[in-house]
């Protein structure tokens, strides 16, 4: 019979290497799982002229894309987020980790500075890695999309926008995931230490607590969501005035002047939907992993 894993007696910090590899695998659990719904979401962004293209919610845009393009359509570009993810969330967690550590967050009681700094120094590096990979995605994601490749998509991208496409969308990002990793590695960390104070492993707890975090994270930080969609997108709008997004206030703008307040929560229910399974399952992976692979 094998050896019972005493998950309390594990270090805090499992080592960068150990907590790379349980980041990567997590970050491709977490992406792959709710890809369909997050396509979902990019469309409900997205300022469309055409109505087959215009979405009421997700039921009705899961319906009329899987009975028009099929079910597929729901899953286009998955392969971009799957080669970016493993490397970048790789990145995310050996940063959290190590930060963590060297501020001091796994000392007794919540050091709820610590998590923040580590989350936000997670976001600025996972993030430079991943923005390239979600610009594909989305531009695959979007109705009608001319690319059924992740690398001729790249290519195209390249060609006719240059390098700066895939990072024009970069400061909004980490405008997005600085405060809402900050966020979501805080409320985790508070609320596994409330639910699970003996520090025991518990997938129902890691649970749990990835999934009230992810869901408050991604609540609060949908307004920057929508911009950041609307420029990594600017590429296969039809419209000169939405081509010519430049930045987060060009993008703020247009939203505000076609869609008023309402616009900056475009996308929130799938968004949210999203967040709290992918984050839940997130948060479990890279804890089963972490003790998986020390143990192994």
């Amino acid at each position: 019979m094998a050896e019972e894993i005493d998950y309390e007696a594990l270090s805090p910090n499992a080592g960068l290497g150990i907590n790379m590899l349980a980041g990567a695998f997590a970050g491709i659990s977490e992406h792959a799982v709710m890809y369909p719904v997050d396509s979902i979401k990019t469309r409900m962004q997205v300022f469309a002229t055409s109505p087959a293209a215009v979405y009421t919610g997700i039921g009705n845009a899961f319906t009329r894309i899987s009975s028009t393009e099929g079910m597929r359509a729901l899953w286009r570009g998955v392969s971009s987020v799957i080669l970016g993810a493993g490397p970048a969330h790789a990145v995310q967690f050996g940063t959290l980790e190590a930060v963590k550590e060297l501020a001091g967050g796994n000392a007794a009681g919540n050091q709820w500075v610590a998590t923040s700094l580590a989350g936000a120094s997670a976001a600025i590096t996972s993030d430079a890695l991943m923005n390239p990979f979600d610009v594909i995605k989305q531009r695959m994601q979007v109705h009608k999309s001319e690319f059924r490749s992740v690398f001729a998509c790249a290519r195209t991208v390249f060609m006719k926008e240059g390098i700066t496409a895939f990072y024009v969308s970069y400061p909004t990002t980490l405008m997005i995931t600085i405060p809402s990793n900050a966020v979501q590695f805080t409320v985790y960390d508070h609320l596994k230490k409330w639910i699970n104070p003996r520090g025991e492993y518990s997938p129902t707890t890691h649970m749990i607590a990835g999934a009230v975090s992810g869901g408050v994270a991604a609540a609060v930080t949908t307004p920057l969501d929508v911009a950041k969609t609307i420029l990594q997108t600017r590429g296969t709008a039809r419209e000169t005035e939405l081509r010519n997004v430049r930045g987060l206030a060009d993008a703020f703008r247009v939203i505000w002047r076609r869609d008023g307040i309402k616009g900056f929560g475009r996308g929130l229910t799938p968004r949210v939907l999203t967040h709290m399974p992918s984050n839940a399952l997130c948060w479990l992976s890279y804890e089963f992993f972490k003790v998986a692979i020390r143990e192994a």
